[in-house]
């Protein structure tokens, strides 16, 4: 925790507002003329193309913009957009915040973001986690916060423990504020502990989120044996010294427990464990911008729709519910939020640069979790899926579109006006969703 007390910026938890350059201020100016242009004419939301120009003309725009205030930099494989609205509430209550809400989380991304808040001493950024290293270089110091690391995106990251190297060695020669980070995870344990290690030390807060999912971290990163789960401490190897650390705060069901004796309730309105797990790190971060844990769980109780995710919308007069799952990790999570039902439900599956192209991941998700529910999948890959879907003896049909995997359920069941279906996509699928219920 921090030196100055539980969860203080020492010397720093309200600096004067940022100065902007002039030559920066006229690269942003044009940046938002070009998103705006982007916008205008349908090619996209604008939320990349200024910043990929800025970034381009000006490459030292990143570290101008986030010079004199607070920053939170959230990354890791599921959970970071979640996390950085969660911490984005929880920082308004000091004041303006910049963060890049829409999810476009490279350096373009984050320019335009600050830019739009130009004032805000507080700033929460979610961070693709193979650039976290970079920007960690041109941010300097910040609240790094680690959620997870498990394997997304297979021809793009692969090896998640390469990226757990990348994250400790740039930790440790990082001038870093302080490191949040998720204790039940061995590899982003291993990673934080390279705050400790390098020289001038950082604090470390550690965070138990209870992570059920261990298939990406059974070798241990320290020293190539076998990581334990399960024990009564949560985890440690089998031939060294690795074991997870004393937590800072941990969960335990809807309970948010710290080390100083405080016992908090989480009544959040989004559902299931993994957001649960999201609002302790949120809550962990705001400590080291000053914000007591009670003040930030009261700010993010209400946060119930994230970029459309979670938001129930009406398609064919019949009331769906959105969920998305990029990942085997984040399908488990997915799939315990709707496992205590017999509701039929629309999976969507594509296979485009942002979900990843190999979908061969999809048996590696517990899809017989889903046994004894009619399913229609849908989406790019949706025959892919119904293969999957095949093996795990769960019945099926495929549709082409949200509306169709809707009307095919409304056939199937009949009478279905009362009941809300739960459709599960990964990352464009859903975005796809969004659109369609929107037009």
């Amino acid at each position: 925790m921090s030196p100055d007390g539980p969860g203080v910026f020492p010397g720093r938890a309200d600096p004067p507002p940022p100065s902007i350059r002039p030559v920066a201020r006229a690269v942003l100016g044009t940046a938002g003329a070009i998103s705006g242009l982007s916008r205008r004419t349908g090619f996209g939301s604008g939320s990349v193309i200024g910043g990929q120009f800025a970034v381009l003309v000006h490459r030292k725009l990143l570290h101008q913009l986030t010079t004199g205030r607070n920053v939170a930099l959230i990354s890791g494989t599921n959970g970071k957009t979640t996390t950085n609205h969660y911490l984005a509430r929880a920082l308004a209550t000091r004041g303006p915040v910049a963060t890049n809400a829409d999810g476009a989380n490279m350096d373009a991304g984050m320019v335009v973001a600050l830019g739009v808040e130009p004032t805000a001493t507080n700033a929460s950024l979610e961070c693709d986690e193979l650039w976290l290293p970079q920007i960690l270089r041109q941010v300097g110091e910040a609240v790094v916060v680690l959620m997870n690391l498990s394997r997304d995106q297979l021809d793009r990251t692969q090896e998640v423990r390469a990226i757990a190297s990348l994250w400790r060695e740039a930790l440790a020669t990082s001038p870093t504020r302080a490191v949040v980070a998720n204790a039940d995870d061995p590899l982003v344990t291993w990673a934080a502990s390279g705050a400790l290690d390098g020289p001038g030390a950082r604090a470390v807060t550690w965070v138990g989120t209870g992570s059920w999912w261990t298939l990406d971290a059974t070798g241990c990163p320290a020293c190539g044996g076998r990581i334990r789960f399960g024990e009564p401490q949560g985890w440690s190897c089998s031939s060294c010294g690795f074991a997870r650390p004393p937590c800072d705060l941990w969960l335990d069901g809807d309970t948010l427990h710290t080390s100083s004796g405080e016992d908090i309730p989480l009544p959040l309105a989004l559902p299931g464990r993994a957001n649960r797990a999201n609002a302790a790190m949120a809550t962990a971060a705001a400590g080291w911008f000053g914000i007591g844990a009670e003040t930030s769980v009261s700010a993010l109780a209400s946060v119930d729709d994230i970029a459309g995710r979670y938001r129930t919308e009406t398609v064919n007069g019949q009331p769906v519910r959105l969920l998305l799952a990029k990942n085997p990790a984040g399908w488990q999570e997915a799939l315990e939020m709707v496992d205590d039902s017999d509701t039929p439900a629309v999976v969507s599956i594509n296979a485009r640069i942002a979900d990843g192209r190999d979908p061969s991941w999809l048996w590696d998700v517990p899809f017989e979790r889903l046994a004894g529910r009619f399913v229609v999948a849908s989406g790019e890959r949706r025959h892919d899926l119904a293969v999957r879907l095949g093996y795990a003896g769960v019945e099926h049909a495929c549709a082409n579109s949200l509306a169709e995997a809707v009307a095919t359920v409304q056939q199937r069941r009949g009478n279905t006006a009362d009941l809300v279906i739960d459709v599960i996509g990964n990352y464009t699928a859903v975005q796809d969703h969004i659109a369609e219920v929107d037009q």
